[in-house]
């Protein structure tokens, strides 16, 4: 029983990678296809998957489409109810999903300011009030859930969740960017730059190449950031 989930560039795509690590991370069998969302092939690519217009999209095995991450997760939970997609535990359960909620409809000046580029990380970038008011936020909600509900793990919820790879590419921006957050948050984005499927995802996408390179910041670069400076 195996899944084809269709995604955007590696180094560029969030929504794609919070789409890959919600199989990848759970164990579920996958076969992925790369659509052309920076080589201008998108629609091309995704005419067969009506009503997909963005990235990722889901085909399930019995040829059900998927066209959108909150659908792909809550599918995902309810076909494979032992992988662990959420909680155990009602509260803990009803935070997570408020938390995936607000990610996957909130902080725009984040995401319009710091999109996704895992290529290197900016020297120099300054962020606006606007986008400190989402990592404030961003990093008081991953405290509540870690002062709640966190253990040894260092994930929100202790046991990876579906939470994590919804804040996998928020963290991995944090990293890009140098931006600004608590210890609590430096030791969360850590985390995932630990992750062994953050690894593979970010080498594969290095793979490629591109001219002009998307998301030019006129900043001078530096080496992608070691795990351990955000310990």
């Amino acid at each position: 029983m195996t899944y084809d989930l269709h995604i955007g560039d590696r180094t560029f795509s969030s929504w794609s990678l919070r789409g890959w690590l919600l199989l990848e991370r759970f164990g579920l069998p996958v076969r992925v296809h790369e659509a052309g969302l920076y080589a201008g092939t998108l629609r091309a690519d995704l005419a067969d998957l009506a009503p997909a217009r963005t990235v990722p999209v889901l085909r399930t095995p019995e040829g059900h489409v998927l066209t959108d991450s909150i659908a792909i997760a809550e599918t995902l939970a309810e076909r494979h109810p032992n992988a662990g997609f959420w909680p155990e535990d009602a509260g803990a359960r009803a935070l997570a999903r408020s938390l995936v909620a607000e990610m996957h409809a909130g902080f725009g000046a984040l995401r319009a300011d710091c999109p996704m580029m895992l290529a290197h990380r900016w020297a120099g970038f300054a962020p606006t009030d606007a986008v400190r008011a989402d990592l404030d936020r961003i990093c008081k909600l991953w405290s509540l859930a870690r002062d709640r509900h966190g253990g040894d793990d260092p994930w929100l919820f202790d046991r990876y969740s579906v939470t994590d790879a919804y804040f996998a590419p928020v963290a991995l921006r944090i990293a890009t960017y140098d931006l600004p957050v608590t210890a609590a948050g430096r030791a969360y984005v850590g985390a995932h730059l630990r992750d062994p499927a953050i690894a593979a995802w970010r080498d594969r996408g290095l793979r490629d190449a591109y001219d002009p390179m998307p998301y030019r910041m006129g900043l001078p670069e530096r080496p992608w950031p070691e795990a351990d400076e955000y310990s």
